[in-house]
């Protein structure tokens, strides 16, 4: 069962010309990143420094998955894009939220 699993993930790769697995190694490991980022963003708003860096930074780790899709694959389908699209726009748009309730926060402790 997990070898005819593995063999159509790695089909679906080949369709598009991407290896699941790198997709998802990039996918994973960028989440320490994007999550030192967002600490790092806090830490410099409540300092009243600039956050551009570490947005940039952020914004990098939470779409670098999806850049490698944009840059190996091939034949994507719309819908895939779409969906990625909202998954990006409603992952963006909850990020914001939450790190505006933690600057909120660190600024009230003080």
């Amino acid at each position: 069962m997990l070898e005819a699993i593995n063999d159509w993930i790695l089909g679906l790769g080949a369709d598009y010309g991407v290896n699941p697995y790198i997709f998802a190694a990039i996918y994973v490991g960028a989440v320490p990143f994007f999550l030192a980022s967002i600490g790092w963003l806090v830490k410099r708003a409540r300092a009243h420094r600039s956050t551009v860096v570490p947005t940039l930074c952020a914004g990098f780790c939470f779409v670098s998955a999806y850049l490698y899709l944009a840059i190996a694959g091939e034949n994507i389908p719309l819908w895939v894009w779409l969906f990625l699209g909202a998954l990006v726009i409603y992952g963006a748009w909850s990020t914001v939220r939450d790190t505006r309730r933690k600057i909120a926060a660190a600024k009230a402790q003080d």
